[in-house]
């Protein structure tokens, strides 16, 4: 559980900044919990390519826990047009970032004996593109408004361009794109510390 410990601080404390930094406005489209959130893809990997299936597994459960505590605290938070964190919202994080982590955790497995940088750059890219389709959808699409009726969400079905320059969409779709190409950047840019941690961890798998 000692090598684990690493990993699940760092997966902890990527969720819980994540949670904090959502409710801060970047630009239209984006918060600032849509540039740290991704990271969690770089610990899973890591993890994975280091230890194995196993303690990766464990570190994205670790990651669950953390993620429902903060929700929990967030339902507790009032703001000006509501809790901090609605049902919505809570559920669509949660089965998000279990299911595109332990997909992650799967594709990274099947990929592991190919070149070094397929496994994480297709286990992040397939996890992300999940991840961002099913909490979107989850937190703000029409079709699902019987999940918390109470939960306006209306203002997430207004029809505007896509990211202000594309075919008209509910905005809901625009912010759920603009995050899906942060993260498909990030993907990227990870490819770099992931072969650093790896080669410093355990130089005969990297």
């Amino acid at each position: 559980m000692t090598r684990l410990l690493p990993g699940v601080i760092a997966m902890a404390a990527i969720v819980v900044a994540s949670n904090i930094l959502v409710q801060f406005l970047f630009g239209h489209w984006l918060t600032w919990g849509a540039f740290t959130y991704p990271f969690a893809f770089l610990v899973t990997d890591v993890m994975n390519r280091v230890y194995g299936v196993s303690a990766a597994r464990k570190v994205v459960f670790a990651g669950f826990v953390v993620g429902i505590l903060c929700s929990f605290i967030g339902t507790q938070i009032m703001g000006e047009f509501g809790p901090l964190v609605t049902l919505r919202i809570a559920l669509g994080s949660g089965l998000a970032f279990l299911t595109a982590q332990m997909l992650d955790v799967a594709v990274f497995d099947r990929l592991r004996r190919g070149k070094w940088w397929k496994a994480p750059l297709a286990s992040t890219l397939v996890g992300s593109s999940v991840d961002t389709a099913i909490f979107f959808t989850i937190a703000f699409s029409a079709a699902l408004v019987f999940i918390e009726p109470g939960n306006d969400v209306s203002w997430a079905g207004e029809t505007l361009p896509l990211l202000g320059i594309g075919p008209v969409v509910p905005l809901w779709v625009s912010l759920a794109t603009a995050d899906w190409l942060v993260k498909l950047s990030l993907a990227l840019l990870a490819l770099v510390p992931f072969r650093m941690i790896v080669t410093k961890l355990s130089p005969n798998v990297a």
